[in-house]
């Protein structure tokens, strides 16, 4: 045997090249993007906030419509109140309940609006249930 030179295989084996298994790559889900009201609640973006609780965040709108126009946005996400399960009554009692304390903290007494769109037909423009606590002026009917 030359020096250098490579062996030959032993008895049974192959001199071709072993092949590895690749493996399958990982299959991965797409990521479900937050809405705007997660990315606030997880503080991803800034708000205004006046009022926060285990279950709930009230921040300021943006674009306000009256003087004192707050959202007010649970925790879970929701996508709109239609969707809402019978488990969510609970918190939907104390979203209502909550808008009253927000009221109150905005100085508003019992002079307030509240607004809950569903649908993007209905104006719902983040998909998300929010309740819009709106005051500080006098209000119309029929607001639409």
């Amino acid at each position: 045997m030359v020096s250098g030179a490579p062996a030959p295989p032993g008895p049974g084996l192959s001199s071709a090249p072993a092949l590895v298994a690749l493996s399958e790559p990982a299959v991965t889900t797409p990521a479900v993007s937050k809405t705007l009201f997660e990315k606030i609640i997880d503080r991803e973006l800034p708000a205004t906030i006046v009022y926060e609780d285990e279950l709930c965040l009230a921040f300021k709108d943006i674009h306000p419509c009256a003087p004192m126009h707050v959202l007010l946005v649970p925790k879970k996400p929701i996508v709109q109140l239609s969707q809402a399960a019978p488990e969510d009554q609970a918190l939907l009692g104390h979203l209502m309940l909550t808008a009253t304390k927000v009221a109150a903290l905005e100085g508003l007494g019992e002079a307030y609006r509240l607004v809950i769109n569903n649908g993007a037909a209905a104006g719902m423009s983040v998909s998300h249930l929010h309740l819009h606590l709106i005051g500080g002026r006098p209000l119309k009917w029929p607001p639409a």
